[in-house]
């Protein structure tokens, strides 16, 4: 149990740094681009200090498409993996309830949720198809970068996996941010779009299918290009 409340409570604290930055910084692609910067380190730095906090209890997954492709890896066991990612999903919405609360009480709207992005001034929008696209390819090389760092046979970067997977998240936030505000994990999605609704909560099945059929697809290129374990 105590592995499943770890995932809980990272996942919780990644929606509050990752999302609360987005929301104190007005991120915004469009007319702000200094704040997409500011919020893609957040959520980068969420995950390197949660991976030092709780990697050696979970593994630090706090995110349902990672552990989609470790079980697809064979790392664990169908009945963890859907524990994981319950509690994964528990924990964003406790971290959106919580950023919620704060940014109501501050008078501040929106909860960092995902959302398509405008194209330009005039309200156009990046289609569903292409939002789609960036969420399976932008979720698949971040958790290929995962699944390759923490390999036991990746003895140059195993020990300092967290390191490597928060700075890729910071790049994949970089690439990603300006066409759907990149979720690359559906426990980070799900728990804003409930509390802010409209077209958040309309399109949240992007953030959801995109992520898993990236991990996925993560998981089968490992396979095909993981190296023999060393004896």
């Amino acid at each position: 149990m105590k592995k499943y409340l770890a995932e809980m409570v990272g996942t919780m604290v990644l929606v509050l740094m990752g999302c609360g930055t987005a929301v104190s910084l007005g991120c915004d692609p469009l007319t702000n681009q200094a704040s997409v910067v500011g919020t893609a380190m957040a959520f980068g730095l969420a995950v390197v200090a949660m991976a030092y906090a709780i990697g050696g209890i979970s593994g630090c997954h706090i995110n349902p498409a990672i552990t989609l492709g470790v079980f697809m890896s064979g790392r664990m066991s169908s009945k963890d993996a859907g524990m994981y990612i319950i509690f994964q999903v528990i924990g964003g919405i406790l971290g959106a309830a919580i950023l919620y609360a704060i940014t109501s009480a501050a008078g501040l709207t929106g909860t960092g949720a995902n959302d398509l992005q405008a194209l330009n001034g005039a309200g156009v929008t990046i289609t569903a198809f292409g939002g789609l696209l960036a969420e399976i390819f932008f979720t698949c090389v971040f958790v290929l970068v995962v699944l390759g760092a923490t390999s036991k046979t990746n003895g140059a970067t195993n020990n300092f996996a967290g390191l490597a997977i928060g700075l890729s998240l910071i790049l994949v936030h970089l690439a990603c941010i300006r066409y759907t505000g990149t979720s690359v994990n559906p426990a980070r999605s799900i728990g804003p779009a409930l509390f802010q609704g409209g077209t958040a909560l309309t399109n949240l099945w992007i953030f959801i299918v995109g992520p898993f059929v990236g991990g996925a697809l993560a998981a089968l290129i490992w396979k095909v290009i993981e190296p023999a374990e060393q004896k």
